[in-house]
């Protein structure tokens, strides 16, 4: 039973990652059809990311009300139903009406989805499953590029993803019993204590974001979303304005930078049965340093290619490492409203982050591009070892109380 519902939360990841690259794949064939300005993508990409951000922060009381299976299964229906609605979308106000359910079914089915597989399945189960969202977000743009290629139909090719989420509603539906059944406590890899009592917030009555490490914990995700939106909304042009590769080649770079995180995370997976995300989070921020400063140095082309390749590999284990971290650092009691927390402020800085650079570069230059990120991975390091000092000194103090008590 515990196998065949983690089957079904990787086939939600998928499903997760299909609509987060269509636009910008159907984009240039949606902009001629329906007669729309260049940067209306720009705001049905800020809609979306609007409503998950908001429904990212009131995942947490979403989910203790009814559970992670419902809000799973009416957050896909939302975003199945939205897929439809651009399928038959007249203009682009009914566009932007479609986007707000599609936002606001991402993030709670996103941050839904973390906490129950961070609180109830180990490690290694986290890393593939951000794995499968990256294949879902690379067979988006393969669904949709041959639809345009057969018929130059973008509609056709929402209304394919649209069934796919469709057919999960069902699944979902027909799996809802088994949510509340799959659920056990899960042990802390680093101090074997239980996630239900790792923390003395727990016992009081706290607030989530009271909580000592929360807003360290937000810090680091907020820069590690904002290296990896930048690096795919600003790689390319740096490598064609800085480096001087062609538009095709770079295009390729950046590619390969996105597979180097989705390669990555399968092989967290298993490396995560010999080390502990603690370790995995600072070796990948590490390598990730590093790629940049590649990126930086005055080298060859062919140098280019491997910093991002690097820095894929270094971002891989960062994310879904973290989240399952979150019961372990916090607290299973709240561990499901700052889940949505961290979502939100990962979405936040997705949404906010590679403009703000952009903006930034158009008074100086595209160069400063492996800059920021070195920067940004400084800053998410710091924060990151931090909390880990933090966590430390918890768990000390709570070896300490078990060794007094038992004496």
């Amino acid at each position: 039973m515990t196998t065949f519902l983690l089957v079904i939360i990787y086939l939600a990841f998928i499903s997760l990652g299909l609509p987060d690259s269509l636009l910008g794949a159907a984009w240039p064939v949606m902009q001629l059809d329906l007669e729309a300005p260049l940067e209306t993508a720009g705001i049905l990409f800020m809609t979306i990311s609007g409503g998950t951000i908001i429904s990212s922060l009131l995942s947490g009381k979403l989910l203790k009300r009814f559970g992670t299976g419902k809000v799973a299964f009416v957050s896909v229906l939302m975003t199945a139903g939205a897929l439809l609605g651009f399928n038959f979308a007249p203009s682009v106000v009914w566009l932007i009406v479609c986007a707000i359910p599609l936002g606001l079914g991402a993030g709670a089915v996103d941050a839904g989805l973390n906490d129950y597989v961070a609180t109830n399945y180990k490690a290694h189960h986290m890393s593939w499953l951000h794995s499968f969202w990256g294949v879902g977000a690379t067979l988006g743009p393969i669904i949709m590029a041959q639809f345009i290629l057969e018929d130059n139909s973008w509609r056709n090719g929402y209304f394919v993803i649209s069934c796919l989420q469709f057919a999960l509603v069902i699944i979902l539906l027909f799996t809802l019993p088994l949510w509340s059944k799959v659920k056990k406590p899960a042990l802390n890899e680093e101090t074997g204590y239980s996630k239900d009592v790792i923390n003395d917030e727990e016992a009081k009555d706290v607030k989530p974001l009271q909580i000592k490490g929360v807003n360290l914990a937000l810090v680091s995700f907020l820069f590690y979303c904002g290296v990896e939106a930048i690096i795919v909304l600003w790689g390319s042009s740096f490598l064609v304005n800085v480096k001087g590769l062609s538009a095709a080649t770079a295009a390729g770079c950046v590619s390969f930078y996105y597979a180097g995180i989705t390669i990555g995370r399968f092989i967290t997976g298993f490396i995560t049965f010999k080390t502990t995300n603690r370790t995995l989070i600072r070796v990948g921020q590490i390598i990730a340093l590093t790629g940049a400063v590649i990126l930086i140095l005055p080298l060859p082309s062919i140098f280019s290619l491997a910093g991002f390749i690097i820095v894929g590999l270094g971002l891989a284990p960062i994310f879904p490492c973290m989240l399952h971290e979150t019961p372990t650092r916090f607290g299973k009691k709240h561990s499901q409203t700052i889940m949505g927390y961290q979502m939100a402020i990962a979405y936040s800085g997705t949404t906010f982050m590679p403009p703000l650079l952009g903006f930034i570069a158009s008074f100086s230059t595209i160069g400063i591009l492996p800059i920021c990120i070195v920067i940004f991975v400084a800053i998410m390091l710091i924060s990151s070892e931090k909390l880990n000092s933090l966590m430390k000194k918890k768990d000390l103090l709570k070896s300490r109380d078990t060794s007094s008590s038992v004496m």
